[in-house]
């Protein structure tokens, strides 16, 4: 009998996701190069065989993983490049790589945020920098938090690309007993989407940190994604159904989930923390944070009505109280 040769694959990224799509990506024939940048985190797995810092309890199939430190070895003689570190972070991570690093290869972002200061998206800021097709370029989208990957609950992944093969690779190295994969073509609007619905959780956050209820969040997340869809259409015209798992579905997952780490950094906002005491408080980075100045600029261009997004923008870099932030933006909702 023929034995088929594993698919070899980099995850770059150290975090709860990517700790997250390496325990999916091992259920699967992948042999995985895991980038830590935190030697000391990727000891500890060689030796103990799990992360120390983000979901601990996964159990880390070393066989088939091998963790460095070194991103130049990490490429090395891969297929598929999963990035899976904040928006933020991306270009400290890739340090060192030059385009031919890249040749051949297809890039996969696991990210949901924009480039601070260069407002562009992930996919579209690692295409320029490193000369990759669009057609080697694709996203992973939810609705699916690490958590519960880490506890094997049944979760749905959309893996979207402009070339329907490559998001149907991506979408079968990712299948496994417990993730269900969908590849579409929508690359731009489930990215922007899934940016926007971390600031829509920020907003959720606030308003539950200022004592808001269920029905005023219900209220919330049905305009939200009534903004969603005029900012999407407007930056990226397409038929597209929003109310599909990866629009609506990440969204919701976000908005309400506790295991969200934007909505937990809205509500200690809402609360009253300053942004550096809330970012402190937390361990992981809330993209919607960066994710809403890179959007209300953008905005600036295409003059979309965006209530929530304007708010949230106002509460967060003018420094507007989020007590008034929130009266007003509960008069223009409906």
């Amino acid at each position: 009998m023929k034995v088929t040769q594993p698919v070899r694959l980099t995850m770059v990224g150290g975090g709860s996701w990517a700790t997250a799509l390496v325990k999916i990506l091992s259920e699967n024939n992948v042999s995985v190069k895991w980038w830590l940048r935190k030697a000391a985190d990727a000891e500890h797995i060689k030796k103990f065989g799990h992360n120390p810092s983000y979901l601990s309890d996964v159990q880390i199939n070393t066989r088939k993983v091998k963790v460095c430190t070194k991103i130049r070895e990490a490429f090395r003689d891969s297929d598929y490049i999963i990035l899976a570190v904040p928006a933020a972070f991306i270009s400290d991570a890739l340090t060192g790589l030059k385009p031919e690093h890249f040749n051949g290869k297809s890039v996969v972002s696991a990210i949901k945020g924009m480039i601070p200061g260069a407002n562009q998206l992930v996919t579209d800021w690692v295409s320029e920098q490193y000369n990759i097709p669009t057609g080697r370029m694709s996203v992973i989208a939810g609705p699916c938090h690490a958590e519960e990957v880490a506890l094997e609950k049944q979760s749905y992944l959309t893996i979207a690309s402009q070339d329907s093969d490559c998001a149907k690779r991506v979408a079968d190295l990712l299948c496994c007993r417990f993730v269900q994969t969908t590849p579409v073509d929508d690359i731009y609007g489930i990215e922007y989407s899934a940016v926007m619905k971390n600031i829509i959780a920020l907003a959720c956050g606030i308003t539950r940190g200022l004592g808001y209820g269920d029905n005023f969040q219900a209220v919330l997340v049905s305009n939200a994604m009534q903004e969603i869809k005029r900012f999407v259409d407007a930056i990226y015209p397409k038929h597209r159904d929003l109310s599909g798992s990866a629009y609506l579905g990440d969204l919701l997952v976000t908005a309400y989930s506790p295991f969200s780490r934007n909505r937990t950094f809205g509500t200690l906002i809402g609360r009253g923390y300053t942004i550096q005491s809330a970012q402190a408080e937390m361990n992981m980075i809330a993209e919607g944070y960066y994710a809403v100045k890179s959007i209300y600029e953008i905005n600036r261009k295409f003059n979309v009505d965006m209530p929530i997004t304007n708010a949230v923008y106002n509460i967060l870099y003018e420094r507007a109280a989020p007590t008034g932030e929130m009266n007003a933006l509960k008069q223009v909702l409906k």
